[in-house]
């Protein structure tokens, strides 16, 4: 997802070619683990989102808080399990009120010592409302595994047709002050992906417009590629490549999830609009 091997041209370096093999290696380890806990659903995908929200709170506090390890990350993981166990519950509302608990409990404890506000009120959002999101999304009676299975898969085919894409086209850079290897071919490239995604699932279900679902599938590409911005930012500022090193050829476990964090959040948001009594159809079935 995040600073990946340059995009300007068509040409492969040994090193890079070495890289991307291990990238998907690991990728072809941790897809299916994923995929397994998502179709089971209940404590199975809490229990991944648990042990993934643990090691995403010590990798947030390197990037914002000044430094990981227990004392920094300790709150926000705490807090994490708290609402992941309350979401898992059907409690999403009340997971989101102890998510504010927490924060309110970081904030006052920053300006008791004295430090800066802002990286709590960055971390404890970005931590948490995709963790309650993916929950609720998830807990879905009708379609909660399909949304779910869906949402990875449209940002998978994001992340591999905009690196094909920024690879083999180039051209213009996106940001380049944030991550001057992403460019407008990659995001054109990506939202063409999702777009496939889309249409092949809305053929599947047989409901709702292939068309609409598209549109949302192309703006949650845009989603996506801010979540990447977001976590290039964070690392640009804490002066470090990869938010870890967990994942070998990806970093960090927010290095891997930085656009599905994004993604999973436009898509709750959705839903609350479209459909909250059945969140998933909010997502998917359109009109």
């Amino acid at each position: 997802m995040s600073e990946r091997p340059s995009a300007q041209s068509g040409d492969i370096t040994p090193v890079q070619r070495s890289d991307l093999r291990v990238r998907i290696l690991s990728a072809l380890v941790l897809a299916p683990v994923v995929l397994v806990a998502v179709w089971y659903g209940g404590w199975a995908f809490s229990l991944m989102l648990a042990a993934a929200a643990v090691l995403m709170a010590h990798e947030i506090a390197g990037l914002l808080f000044g430094g990981g390890g227990l004392r920094r990350a300790g709150l926000l993981a705490a807090t994490s399990l708290v609402a992941i166990a309350l979401a898992s519950a059907g409690l999403a509302a009340a997971a989101l009120a102890a998510s504010a608990a927490g924060l309110a409990f970081e904030l006052a404890a920053r300006s008791w010592k004295r430090e800066r506000l802002w990286p709590a009120l960055v971390a404890y959002p970005y931590l948490l409302l995709p963790l309650v999101a993916l929950i609720w999304l998830r807990t879905d009676p009708a379609l909660g595994l399909v949304v779910v299975v869906w949402l990875l898969a449209t940002v998978w085919a994001i992340d591999i047709c905009a690196y094909f894409a920024g690879r083999f086209i180039g051209g213009p850079k996106l940001a380049p002050r944030i991550s001057p290897k992403k460019t407008w071919a990659g995001l054109i490239g990506g939202m063409a992906g999702a777009v496939a995604v889309a249409v092949a699932t809305s053929a599947w279900l047989g409901e709702g417009s292939a068309a609409l679902l598209a549109v949302v599938a192309a703006v949650l590409a845009i989603f996506e590629q801010a979540g990447d911005f977001a976590e290039s930012a964070f690392k640009r500022r804490a002066g470090v490549k990869d938010s870890g090193t967990l994942i070998p050829g990806h970093g960090g476990i927010l290095d891997r999830v930085d656009g599905l964090i994004a993604v999973a959040v436009g898509a709750a948001a959705l839903a609350l609009a479209h459909s909250a009594a059945s969140p998933a159809a909010g997502v998917l079935i359109w009109p």
